[in-house]
Protein backbone atom coordinates (compact mmCIF):
# COMPACT_ATOMS: atom_id res chain seq x y z
CA UNK A 1 0.00 0.00 0.00
CA UNK A 2 1.57 3.27 -1.21
CA UNK A 3 0.98 5.86 1.32
CA UNK A 4 -0.41 9.14 0.52
CA UNK A 5 2.58 12.39 0.66
CA UNK A 6 1.19 14.55 3.68
CA UNK A 7 0.89 18.41 2.20
CA UNK A 8 3.10 21.26 3.41
CA UNK A 9 0.58 24.35 4.50
CA UNK A 10 1.83 27.94 5.50
CA UNK A 11 -0.71 29.88 7.37
CA UNK A 12 -0.06 32.85 7.03
CA UNK A 13 -1.66 34.93 10.52
CA UNK A 14 -4.76 32.99 11.65
CA UNK A 15 -3.97 31.54 14.99
CA UNK A 16 -7.51 32.74 16.17
CA UNK A 17 -11.42 32.52 15.01
CA UNK A 18 -11.51 31.47 11.54
CA UNK A 19 -7.66 30.64 11.44
CA UNK A 20 -7.27 28.30 14.10
CA UNK A 21 -10.60 25.87 13.11
CA UNK A 22 -8.97 25.68 9.50
CA UNK A 23 -5.75 24.72 11.35
CA UNK A 24 -7.82 21.82 13.42
CA UNK A 25 -9.26 20.41 9.40
CA UNK A 26 -5.43 20.87 7.86
CA UNK A 27 -4.41 18.77 11.26
CA UNK A 28 -6.73 16.17 11.24
CA UNK A 29 -6.14 15.49 7.34
CA UNK A 30 -2.84 14.45 7.77
CA UNK A 31 -1.18 17.40 6.52
CA UNK A 32 2.30 19.40 7.98
CA UNK A 33 0.80 22.60 8.90
CA UNK A 34 3.42 25.46 9.68
CA UNK A 35 2.30 28.76 11.14
CA UNK A 36 4.26 32.18 10.48
CA UNK A 37 3.18 35.27 12.34
CA UNK A 38 5.30 37.83 14.49
CA UNK A 39 6.24 35.99 17.32
CA UNK A 40 2.85 37.88 19.22
CA UNK A 41 1.45 34.52 20.21
CA UNK A 42 2.28 31.00 20.00
CA UNK A 43 1.51 28.52 17.31
CA UNK A 44 -1.26 25.91 17.65
CA UNK A 45 -0.20 22.44 19.12
CA UNK A 46 0.42 20.16 16.29
CA UNK A 47 2.02 22.95 13.73
CA UNK A 48 5.68 24.41 13.48
CA UNK A 49 6.07 28.16 13.83
CA UNK A 50 8.14 30.63 11.79
CA UNK A 51 8.38 33.93 13.03
CA UNK A 52 8.84 36.52 10.95
CA UNK A 53 7.30 40.44 9.17
CA UNK A 54 5.38 39.95 6.85
CA UNK A 55 5.37 43.64 5.93
CA UNK A 56 9.75 43.16 5.31
CA UNK A 57 10.91 40.90 1.96
CA UNK A 58 14.29 39.44 3.80
CA UNK A 59 12.57 39.04 7.14
CA UNK A 60 10.41 36.67 5.10
CA UNK A 61 12.48 35.09 2.83
CA UNK A 62 15.10 34.50 5.99
CA UNK A 63 12.30 32.58 7.53
CA UNK A 64 11.20 30.41 4.76
CA UNK A 65 15.30 29.18 4.04
CA UNK A 66 14.79 26.70 0.99
CA UNK A 67 11.46 25.47 2.92
CA UNK A 68 8.55 24.21 -0.21
CA UNK A 69 4.97 24.42 0.05
CA UNK A 70 2.34 23.01 -1.05
CA UNK A 71 -0.16 25.50 -0.26
CA UNK A 72 -0.24 29.07 1.20
CA UNK A 73 -3.26 30.27 3.40
CA UNK A 74 -2.93 34.41 3.90
CA UNK A 75 -5.12 35.17 6.23
CA UNK A 76 -3.94 38.97 7.25
CA UNK A 77 -3.13 40.31 3.09
CA UNK A 78 -4.61 43.58 3.54
CA UNK A 79 -2.89 45.61 0.67
CA UNK A 80 -1.35 45.60 -2.29
CA UNK A 81 2.29 46.15 -0.84
CA UNK A 82 2.03 42.46 1.22
CA UNK A 83 0.30 40.98 -1.81
CA UNK A 84 3.65 41.88 -3.79
CA UNK A 85 5.85 40.90 -1.28
CA UNK A 86 4.08 37.54 -1.19
CA UNK A 87 4.19 37.03 -4.81
CA UNK A 88 7.73 37.82 -4.92
CA UNK A 89 9.28 35.78 -2.00
CA UNK A 90 6.70 32.17 -2.76
CA UNK A 91 7.08 32.42 -6.79
CA UNK A 92 8.36 29.31 -7.42
CA UNK A 93 7.96 27.98 -3.99
CA UNK A 94 4.01 27.39 -3.43
CA UNK A 95 2.16 25.36 -6.10
CA UNK A 96 -1.55 27.06 -4.49
CA UNK A 97 -2.10 30.47 -3.01
CA UNK A 98 -5.19 31.03 -1.49
CA UNK A 99 -6.20 34.25 0.14
CA UNK A 100 -8.23 35.25 2.47
CA UNK A 101 -10.54 38.10 1.52
CA UNK A 102 -13.79 40.01 1.97
CA UNK A 103 -17.34 41.08 1.27
CA UNK A 104 -16.26 44.61 1.80
CA UNK A 105 -14.45 43.97 -2.31
CA UNK A 106 -17.65 44.74 -3.40
CA UNK A 107 -18.42 48.21 -1.50
CA UNK A 108 -19.44 50.08 -4.41
CA UNK A 109 -21.58 47.73 -5.35
CA UNK A 110 -24.87 48.62 -4.43
CA UNK A 111 -27.44 45.90 -6.20
CA UNK A 112 -30.77 44.74 -4.77
CA UNK A 113 -29.60 41.59 -6.71
CA UNK A 114 -26.77 39.19 -5.20
CA UNK A 115 -23.49 40.03 -6.63
CA UNK A 116 -21.15 37.44 -8.35
CA UNK A 117 -17.59 37.54 -8.22
CA UNK A 118 -16.97 39.61 -12.09
CA UNK A 119 -19.25 42.12 -10.42
CA UNK A 120 -15.26 43.09 -9.28
CA UNK A 121 -12.63 41.52 -11.78
CA UNK A 122 -9.00 42.03 -9.99
CA UNK A 123 -7.55 42.10 -13.49
CA UNK A 124 -9.22 45.30 -13.84
CA UNK A 125 -8.56 46.94 -10.60
CA UNK A 126 -5.90 49.54 -10.70
CA UNK A 127 -3.20 49.04 -7.80
CA UNK A 128 -1.96 52.43 -5.89
CA UNK A 129 1.02 51.14 -3.66
CA UNK A 130 2.34 54.93 -3.02
CA UNK A 131 -0.87 55.53 -0.56
CA UNK A 132 -0.20 55.09 3.18
CA UNK A 133 -1.04 51.79 3.38
CA UNK A 134 1.61 51.01 6.15
CA UNK A 135 -0.66 53.35 8.31
CA UNK A 136 -2.47 51.53 10.33
CA UNK A 137 -5.45 54.15 10.53
CA UNK A 138 -5.86 54.01 6.32
CA UNK A 139 -5.79 50.93 6.17
CA UNK A 140 -8.20 50.51 8.35
CA UNK A 141 -10.57 53.03 6.37
CA UNK A 142 -9.95 51.78 3.45
CA UNK A 143 -10.18 47.69 4.54
CA UNK A 144 -12.30 46.72 0.89
CA UNK A 145 -9.69 49.10 -1.47
CA UNK A 146 -6.73 47.51 0.38
CA UNK A 147 -7.93 43.72 -0.42
CA UNK A 148 -9.25 45.07 -3.69
CA UNK A 149 -5.86 46.26 -4.64
CA UNK A 150 -4.11 42.75 -3.16
CA UNK A 151 -6.30 40.61 -5.68
CA UNK A 152 -5.20 42.62 -8.35
CA UNK A 153 -1.43 42.19 -7.62
CA UNK A 154 -1.90 38.71 -7.48
CA UNK A 155 -4.14 38.76 -10.68
CA UNK A 156 -2.05 40.58 -12.42
CA UNK A 157 0.58 37.55 -12.90
CA UNK A 158 2.32 35.10 -10.35
CA UNK A 159 4.32 31.67 -9.99
CA UNK A 160 1.63 30.03 -8.28
CA UNK A 161 -2.17 28.97 -8.84
CA UNK A 162 -3.96 31.47 -7.22
CA UNK A 163 -7.57 32.15 -5.55
CA UNK A 164 -9.10 34.99 -3.33
CA UNK A 165 -12.04 33.38 -1.09
CA UNK A 166 -14.04 36.37 -0.78
CA UNK A 167 -16.03 35.24 2.77
CA UNK A 168 -19.54 37.09 3.84
CA UNK A 169 -19.95 38.81 7.31
CA UNK A 170 -18.89 35.68 9.81
CA UNK A 171 -21.23 35.22 12.51
CA UNK A 172 -20.75 32.29 15.59
CA UNK A 173 -18.21 31.02 18.31
CA UNK A 174 -18.51 31.69 21.47
CA UNK A 175 -14.74 33.39 20.37
CA UNK A 176 -15.67 36.04 18.21
CA UNK A 177 -13.48 39.21 18.72
CA UNK A 178 -15.38 41.44 16.85
CA UNK A 179 -18.49 41.76 19.62
CA UNK A 180 -21.04 42.67 16.38
CA UNK A 181 -23.62 39.96 17.35
CA UNK A 182 -22.32 40.84 21.10
CA UNK A 183 -23.63 44.38 20.28
CA UNK A 184 -26.96 43.47 19.37
CA UNK A 185 -27.13 41.00 22.57
CA UNK A 186 -26.20 44.19 24.97
CA UNK A 187 -28.95 46.16 23.54
CA UNK A 188 -31.96 43.40 23.64
CA UNK A 189 -30.68 42.96 27.38
CA UNK A 190 -30.48 46.79 28.40
CA UNK A 191 -33.72 47.64 25.93
CA UNK A 192 -31.03 50.49 24.58
CA UNK A 193 -32.25 51.41 20.97
CA UNK A 194 -30.28 49.36 17.52
CA UNK A 195 -29.13 52.09 15.55
CA UNK A 196 -30.47 51.72 11.68
CA UNK A 197 -30.53 54.00 8.57
CA UNK A 198 -33.61 54.88 7.42
CA UNK A 199 -34.05 52.22 4.57
CA UNK A 200 -31.95 48.77 5.97
CA UNK A 201 -30.80 46.74 3.20
CA UNK A 202 -30.44 42.40 4.01
CA UNK A 203 -26.85 40.83 3.52
CA UNK A 204 -25.40 37.80 3.36
CA UNK A 205 -23.35 35.72 5.79
CA UNK A 206 -21.21 32.89 6.85
CA UNK A 207 -21.07 30.75 10.31
CA UNK A 208 -17.51 30.16 11.39
CA UNK A 209 -17.29 26.90 10.76
CA UNK A 210 -18.43 27.09 7.69
CA UNK A 211 -15.80 29.65 6.28
CA UNK A 212 -13.09 27.30 8.07
CA UNK A 213 -14.53 24.39 5.84
CA UNK A 214 -14.60 26.66 2.74
CA UNK A 215 -11.24 27.65 3.19
CA UNK A 216 -10.34 24.23 3.89
CA UNK A 217 -11.94 22.93 0.48
CA UNK A 218 -10.50 25.98 -1.29
CA UNK A 219 -6.79 24.44 -0.02
CA UNK A 220 -7.38 21.08 -1.63
CA UNK A 221 -9.31 22.61 -4.78
CA UNK A 222 -7.74 23.16 -8.38
CA UNK A 223 -9.98 26.63 -9.23
CA UNK A 224 -8.13 30.03 -9.78
CA UNK A 225 -9.41 33.34 -9.44
CA UNK A 226 -12.16 35.33 -7.28
CA UNK A 227 -14.87 33.08 -5.12
CA UNK A 228 -17.60 34.26 -3.07
CA UNK A 229 -18.43 32.21 0.26
CA UNK A 230 -21.87 32.91 1.79
CA UNK A 231 -24.08 31.24 3.15
CA UNK A 232 -27.53 30.40 1.30
CA UNK A 233 -30.04 33.15 2.44
CA UNK A 234 -30.04 36.95 2.93
CA UNK A 235 -30.20 38.26 6.82
CA UNK A 236 -31.36 41.71 8.11
CA UNK A 237 -31.12 43.80 11.28
CA UNK A 238 -34.65 42.77 12.44
CA UNK A 239 -33.62 38.59 11.70
CA UNK A 240 -30.77 39.44 13.87
CA UNK A 241 -31.90 41.13 16.57
CA UNK A 242 -35.51 38.46 16.90
CA UNK A 243 -32.56 35.53 16.83
CA UNK A 244 -31.22 37.07 19.97
CA UNK A 245 -34.62 38.48 21.68
CA UNK A 246 -35.39 34.71 21.65
CA UNK A 247 -32.57 33.65 23.68
CA UNK A 248 -33.41 36.58 25.62
CA UNK A 249 -36.77 36.39 26.97
CA UNK A 250 -36.25 39.15 29.63
CA UNK A 251 -35.06 41.65 26.81
CA UNK A 252 -36.52 44.66 24.49
CA UNK A 253 -35.66 45.37 20.34
CA UNK A 254 -35.82 49.11 20.51
CA UNK A 255 -35.20 50.34 16.52
CA UNK A 256 -33.75 54.02 16.39
CA UNK A 257 -33.98 55.89 13.00
CA UNK A 258 -30.82 57.78 11.96
CA UNK A 259 -30.42 59.71 8.64
CA UNK A 260 -26.68 60.13 9.22
CA UNK A 261 -24.04 59.19 11.87
CA UNK A 262 -22.95 55.90 13.17
CA UNK A 263 -25.22 52.70 12.58
CA UNK A 264 -25.45 48.96 14.56
CA UNK A 265 -23.16 46.58 13.19
CA UNK A 266 -24.69 44.53 9.77
CA UNK A 267 -27.28 47.80 9.68
CA UNK A 268 -26.78 48.57 5.90
CA UNK A 269 -27.65 51.47 3.89
CA UNK A 270 -26.94 49.20 0.49
CA UNK A 271 -27.17 45.17 0.01
CA UNK A 272 -24.47 43.23 1.00
CA UNK A 273 -25.41 39.99 -0.76
CA UNK A 274 -23.13 37.93 -2.51
CA UNK A 275 -24.00 35.11 -5.06
CA UNK A 276 -22.13 31.76 -3.84
CA UNK A 277 -23.23 29.83 -7.36
CA UNK A 278 -19.43 29.43 -8.65
CA UNK A 279 -18.78 27.98 -5.40
CA UNK A 280 -21.75 25.57 -5.00
CA UNK A 281 -21.24 24.17 -8.86
CA UNK A 282 -17.48 23.90 -8.22
CA UNK A 283 -18.33 21.20 -5.23
CA UNK A 284 -18.84 23.21 -2.03
CA UNK A 285 -22.02 22.70 -0.38
CA UNK A 286 -23.64 25.47 1.72
CA UNK A 287 -25.92 25.73 4.57
CA UNK A 288 -29.02 28.23 4.93
CA UNK A 289 -27.79 31.20 7.14
CA UNK A 290 -31.78 31.08 9.07
CA UNK A 291 -30.67 27.57 9.87
CA UNK A 292 -27.88 28.34 12.02
CA UNK A 293 -28.49 31.96 12.88
CA UNK A 294 -30.43 30.24 16.43
CA UNK A 295 -26.97 28.06 17.29
CA UNK A 296 -24.84 31.15 16.43
CA UNK A 297 -26.42 33.20 18.80
CA UNK A 298 -26.67 30.77 21.52
CA UNK A 299 -22.42 30.31 20.93
CA UNK A 300 -22.34 33.95 21.37
CA UNK A 301 -24.28 34.51 24.15
CA UNK A 302 -22.78 31.01 25.84
CA UNK A 303 -26.17 29.45 26.00
CA UNK A 304 -27.40 25.98 25.57
CA UNK A 305 -29.05 25.58 22.28
CA UNK A 306 -32.67 23.79 22.78
CA UNK A 307 -33.99 22.33 19.56
CA UNK A 308 -37.80 23.04 19.14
Amino acid sequence: MVMEKAREILVIGGNRYIGKRLIERLLAAGDRVTVLNRGSSAAPPGTLHLVADRDDENSLTAALGTRALDVVVDQVCYTPRQADIARRVFAGRTRRYVMTSTVEVYEYEDSPALVRESAVDPRTVAVDAQLPWDEPAFRDAHYGEGKRQAEAVFAAGTGFDWTAVRLAHVLGGDDDFTGRLAHYADRVRSGEPVVVPPVNRPATFIHVEEAADFLFWAVGAEFTGPVNAASHGVLTTRELCEAVAARLPQGRIVYRTVEVGEVSPYAFTRSYGMDNSRATELGFTFGDARRWLPRAVAETLGTALVEG
